[in-house]
């Protein structure tokens, strides 16, 4: 990847197969994060990128803006009808739900629960305790589904008034044990009797046999319960964005870039596979980044401006795992083992009982860091590394954002050196090392660090110091990718139009497998069809999911083959049918350790290295020519990031923008 172009819509050329071919198209990725919003346009051989600040009172606002820039950027200037008339597919993610889920804001959620499962079963550890006081707390209520009709409306109507009286603004239905399917569809109906929809005020209940079949109760009511918080803001922002999309007669509806690494219509998209869906595009990024370069174990953080997202892949594969945990609890899906730790360029730094606490709260982009001069007053990373000198007022953020170094001061003097009693710019030192500490923490928290470990480094402040990040962390070897400030946009270009299907066997034998199949086979080619794909256009393939006591195991089937020889009695069955249509994907270029030539700084920067100020080489990454190297101390520098390189440490720039520190 290289860079090329200007500004904050700085273009950045890529080798890949032309979306032009076959039906051809631009193709638009963006990534909505908690302070700004990424945008890749790829064209053929060419991605052009920008960024804007995210508006979190309408999402829709940062996302038009963004991609009138990227007009600005094609054109040489604003023609939004032109490039939405020539782009194919947008392929939209967002972390407003794991940020959401994060900082734990997010509708009033009440439970009625029934049969075998109640609100002890839905605490059994720490983790789910901590996460049901934030999400439903005393909002639960118990129904007997074996009452009779008349008692059974009578206790529905006392439950659902009790929790709308607790505050409670949307409602899930979760049963447990034999007949909880039936049991939760007799509610429905009484409840609908009860509560018509169309009536004003009728407050949204969601029951969990219709989000998901799973055998495992509690886990099919946590996934409930997870997508019934998620679901409003989403739903709310989505079809708004896509209906502006319509206005202007878009080829195809907006796509919703998922946690399973696929995309799909709004309308097609569960709320729950929206979670941590941006950070899904930063692993798909660094699964071809991983393939490409030859890295076995590409371990990922992705640094925003709300959360660090963790991720790892693994001799060419990303981390999943088949019950996908949001916040360490289980649920029905299969999900990105992503770890979003809540520390990022715009997380409020505090001091607490005498020591410096990061995060997990995030000014967010409005009112932003103090020095955005929004009307910020906390202070922040982005703060500390401007206090510091690593940032650059003239330049950062392509010099579309003018941030003041007095205000970043002041917000520091208030919040952390006067409690800490001590100057400003030793608070920024110490301000960095507690945000260096938790991401490192974090890193070796979520997996073993071994020699053959690659920290992969992006998102806007990703690079900051992350040669610091990686000696906390035991690790030797950083690759930070030229698009490393909206790689996470850029690895949704890895993705296809996908579903997944799956039902129970009705019978553990041939003819419930051809049942199954046959049902699965007319949902797929439905499914597809509203995708605006046929099932032959499709790349199938048949799971057969094998669960029983102790455990769950998946075997793959071929077309047409049946069930496998040895099934263990008892089990119960299910099968899985997963159809992809493909598009146009990004392929990566260049190489490291090849010709090296020195690199060219454009100057100085004073700047604080190991407690002293320095003036340091500063080299602008867009500036330099393929096999470019250097050693630290000096600052790395190009429109969207920043980086310290460390003393002890080296820095390779190739012919495509990828940059490798190595500890020397």
């Amino acid at each position: 990847m290289s860079a090329a172009g200007e500004g904050a819509a700085e273009a950045a050329a890529v080798q890949e197969q032309s979306p032009r071919s076959g039906r051809g198209g631009l193709l638009i990725n963006v990534d909505n994060g908690g302070t700004l919003t990424d945008l890749c346009v790829i064209d053929g051989d060419r991605v052009y990128r920008t960024k804007t600040i995210t508006t979190p009172y309408d999402l829709a606002k940062c996302l038009f803006e963004g991609l009138r820039k990227a007009s600005r950027a094609i054109y040489g200037k604003e023609d939004l009808q032109a490039l939405l008339l020539a782009t194919e597919y947008i392929r939209y993610s967002t972390t407003q739900g794991t940020n959401a889920l994060v900082e734990r804001k997010g509708p009033r959620l009440g439970v009625i629960l029934g049969g075998s499962l109640s609100a002890a079963g839905l605490q059994a550890d720490a983790q789910q305790q901590s996460l049901y006081a934030a999400l439903v707390g005393e909002r639960a209520q118990v129904l007997d589904a074996g009452l009779a009709e008349e008692a059974l409306e009578t206790a529905a109507v006392r439950a659902v008034n009790a929790l709308a009286s607790a505050g409670a603004n949307r409602i899930v239905v979760a049963f447990g044990g034999a007949g909880r399917d039936s049991a939760e569809t007799r509610l429905k109906r009484v409840l609908l009797r009860k509560f018509p929809p169309h009536l004003l005020g009728a407050i949204p209940i969601l029951y969990s046999h219709e989000v998901v079949e799973d055998a495992d109760d509690g886990r099919r009511a946590w996934t409930a319960l997870f997508n019934a918080f998620l679901h409003p803001a989403m739903e709310r922002f989505l079809y708004n964005a896509e209906h502006k999309l319509r206005e202007y007669r878009t080829r195809n509806p907006l796509l919703i870039f998922r946690n399973d690494g696929q995309s799909a219509r709004v309308a097609k998209t569960i709320a729950i596979k929206t979670y941590s869906s941006g950070p899904r595009g930063g692993a798909e990024g660094a699964r071809a980044l991983a393939a490409h370069y030859g890295f076995r174990r590409l371990l990922s953080m992705d640094v925003g401006g709300t959360t660090t997202d963790i991720t790892l892949v693994e001799d060419g594969v990303v981390h999943t795992e088949r019950r996908g945990r949001v916040e360490g609890v289980a649920t029905s899906f299969p999900l990105c083992a992503v770890v979003s730790v809540g520390v990022g360029g715009s997380s409020i730094i505090k001091v607490q009982d005498g020591t410096i606490r990061v995060g997990p709260e995030s000014v967010g982009g409005a009112p932003g860091p103090a020095c955005f001069g929004l009307g910020g007053r906390e202070a922040t990373s982005t703060d500390a590394f401007l206090v510091l000198g690593l940032l650059d007022p003239a330049s950062y953020f392509g010099g579309e954002l003018k941030i003041d170094a007095e205000r970043a001061r002041a917000a520091i003097e208030e919040n952390i050196a006067r409690p800490l009693g001590i100057g400003v710019e030793l608070a920024a030192q110490r301000m960095e090392q507690a945000w260096t500490a938790k991401i490192a923490d974090s890193l070796r928290q979520y997996t073993a660090i071994t020699p053959d470990t690659t920290l992969a480094a992006f998102g806007g402040a990703g690079p900051f110091v992350v040669c610091k990040v990686a000696e906390a962390a035991g690790i030797s070897r950083v690759v930070i990718p030229g698009l490393a400030a909206v790689f996470s946009a850029f690895g949704i270009g890895f993705s296809d139009i996908g579903h997944q299907y799956e039902a129970p066997l009705a019978s553990n034998d041939e003819a419930g497998l051809a049942d199954c199949r046959r049902v699965l086979t007319e949902r797929a080619r439905r499914g597809m069809f509203a995708e605006g794909a046929d099932l032959e256009q499709c790349l199938v393939q048949l799971t057969l999911r094998i669960a029983r006591d102790g455990g769950e195991e998946s075997v793959s089937l071929a077309a047409g083959g049946g069930l496998p020889p040895g099934l263990p009695g008892g089990a119960h069955l299910s099968l899985a049918l997963n159809a992809v249509k493909p598009i146009a994907h990004t392929s990566l270029s260049g190489r490291f350790g090849q010709t090296q030539v020195a690199a060219q700084a454009a100057g100085t920067r004073r700047t604080m290295v190991d407690g002293q100020w320095r003036e340091v080489p500063l080299y602008r990454a867009e500036e330099q020519a393929g096999g470019a190297a250097a050693q630290g101390p000096a600052v790395l520098e190009e429109a969207f990031f920043t980086c310290r390189v460390e003393r002890g440490w080296r820095l390779e720039i190739n012919q495509a923008g990828d940059i490798l520190l190595t500890r020397c």
